[in-house]
């Protein structure tokens, strides 16, 4: 039970790091602020660092980790997409991020509990990656 919650947990944060990376990657192109894109890039990075390190433990359980799902992911390009169309300014990019990072956190905390039996170790990748989503929405704020 422990390992199977254990490889559950990491793979639902490669999912999450991936997701992260690739919203940051949608809209970065249309950052307007050297501050923001300095902000935005940062996060990315630490998620790439994490996102190696869970990879990094998945294959210790030969698990090949987990991608998002199409579904949301094309939802949120979808989503970027029609919101900077609309309103092409760092106001926008900032509120996608915010919303991105909060149902980021919703979900890896949801996680959490459901797989309680992981290893703890686990659980701190898990918690490290919300610290980073948290972070995200305040470093962000500024642009709202």
């Amino acid at each position: 039970m422990i390992e199977e919650d254990t490889v559950k947990l990491l793979r639902e944060c490669d999912a999450g790091v991936k997701m992260g990376v690739s919203s940051i990657n949608d809209v970065l192109d249309s950052v307007e602020a050297e501050e923001l894109r300095r902000r935005l890039v940062s996060c990315r990075t630490a998620h790439e660092e994490l996102g190696r390190e869970i990879r990094g433990r998945l294959d210790r359980f030969q698990d090949r980790g987990k991608d998002p799902s199409p579904i949301a992911q094309g939802m949120s390009w979808v989503k970027s997409s029609v919101m900077l169309a609309m309103k092409n300014a760092d106001s926008t990019i900032a509120d996608l991020m915010t919303d991105g990072c909060n149902m980021g956190v919703k979900s890896l905390n949801r996680y959490l509990n459901q797989y309680a039996a992981a290893e703890e170790y686990s659980k701190d990748v898990a918690k490290r990656l919300i610290g980073l989503e948290q972070k995200l929405t305040a470093d962000v704020r500024d642009f709202l």
